[in-house]
């Protein structure tokens, strides 16, 4: 995981706000809103992730989603990328296509 990415789980962990570069983090009434160049990528609340790509499905917003997985998803939860085509694998290793605004408990 990237320097970046820990600093960003950091301040959701924390409910801070945050920002580096291209990334960051804005803390409301208990959710934290990931953005990625002024694009949100994700919201984590508690019990909840919903994820998006932001209009841009790069291998940045991939890695910043998956970052956000690894510290507050279930066990296995990853994106991925197969055929040029996202897709989201659960924790059971199936695989769901990927979709901005899905929601993940």
């Amino acid at each position: 995981m990237r320097k970046i990415e820990k600093q960003m789980n950091t301040a959701i962990a924390t409910q801070k706000d945050w920002k580096n570069a291209n990334t960051s983090v804005e803390n409301l009434d208990g959710v934290s809103y990931v953005y990625l160049h002024g694009n949100k990528i994700a919201e984590v609340g508690e019990g909840f992730i919903v994820l998006y790509d932001g209009d841009h499905q790069t291998a940045t917003t991939k890695s910043r989603l998956n970052a956000v997985l690894s510290e507050n998803g279930l066990p296995g939860e990853r994106v991925y990328q197969k055929d040029y085509v996202w897709n989201v694998r659960l924790t059971d290793g199936t695989s769901i296509p990927f979709f901005s605004g899905m929601r993940l408990n």
